[in-house]
C-alpha cells in the first residue's frame, strides 16, 4: 500500500489504460466501500454509483461516439465551468489543454486530432471499467460538495490497489444517452463519469502532468 501523501501527490488523470487487464467486481466494491467513508453532511451519503463493464460499456461507447463523431455538441444540465472566463483560471485551463496536446504531438489548430482525442473520453481511454456518479435532483449544493469528496476518495482508494482513474465531465455533454443506457431514474442527475483500470506504462499521454500552485498563493494566515 502507498501512503496517503503518495496517493494524493501521485494521482493524475490517466488517459491510457490496459484494456485487457480486468478489474474484478470484488475489487470495485472494495474501493467503493473505502470511498464510502468520505464525509457528508449529517452522514446522508447522497451519492449513487453506476458501473459499466463488458458489453454494457461497449454499447454505451458506441452510442456516445456516434453522437460525438456526428458533430452533435450535446448539452449539459449544469455549468461545470464559468460562463465567462477570466484570469487566472483561463490561463491555467489553456496551459493544461496545450500541455496535454503537445505531449501527444497535437499542434494548435489541428481540430481533427483534437476531436479524435476528445472522443477517447467516450471509450473510457481504454479502461475496462466505467463509473458514473449521480445525485437525486432534490439535493442541494451541500450534497454536490459531499459527492466531490466521495469521488476524490474513489480515486485515492483506487491508487492503493495499483489502479488509476480519470474523472470525466465529458459524459455530461450526452447525459441523456448515458442515463438512458444505464437506466438512471428521472429523479437523478448525472454528475460525471470516471474511467478505472490499470494504467498503460508505455503510453506517452500518461507522462503528462499538470502543475499546481504554491499553497502560499492561495492561503491566508491570520495570527
Amino acid at each position: 500500500m502507498i501512503s496517503v501523501e503518495e496517493a494524493i501527490v501521485g494521482r493524475q488523470s490517466t488517459r491510457a489504460f490496459l484494456g485487457d487487464k480486468p478489474v474484478s467486481r470484488e475489487l470495485i466494491l472494495t474501493i467503493l466501500g473505502t470511498a464510502g467513508r468520505a464525509p457528508s453532511g449529517s452522514n446522508i451519503q447522497p451519492w449513487k454509483v453506476w458501473v459499466v463493464t463488458g458489453d454494457a460499456k461497449n454499447k454505451l461507447t458506441r452510442a456516445l461516439l456516434e453522437r460525438h463523431n456526428s458533430g452533435d455538441p450535446g448539452n449539459r444540465e449544469y455549468n461545470y465551468y464559468p460562463v465567462e472566463w477570466r484570469e487566472p483560471y483561463i490561463g491555467r485551463r489553456r496551459a493544461c489543454g496545450w500541455g496535454l496536446y503537445s505531449t501527444i504531438g497535437i499542434e494548435k489548430g489541428d481540430k481533427t486530432r483534437m476531436l479524435e482525442q476528445h472522443g477517447k473520453n467516450y471509450e473510457f481511454f481504454g479502461a475496462p471499467v466505467g463509473l458514473f456518479f449521480t445525485l437525486d435532483r432534490d439535493m442541494e449544493l451541500g450534497s454536490w460538495i459531499d459527492i466531490g469528496m466521495f469521488i476524490q476518495s474513489v480515486m485515492l482508494a483506487a491508487r492503493g490497489h495499483g489502479l488509476e482513474t480519470c474523472p470525466q465531465a465529458a459524459f455530461c455533454n450526452y447525459h441523456d444517452t448515458v442515463t438512458e443506457h444505464l437506466g438512471v431514474p428521472a429523479n437523478q442527475q448525472l454528475v460525471c463519469g470516471m474511467a478505472l483500470g490499470y494504467p498503460d506504462p508505455e503510453a506517452v499521454v500518461n507522462r503528462f502532468r499538470t502543475e499546481r500552485e504554491d499553497p502560499a498563493s492561495f492561503t491566508t494566515f491570520l495570527d
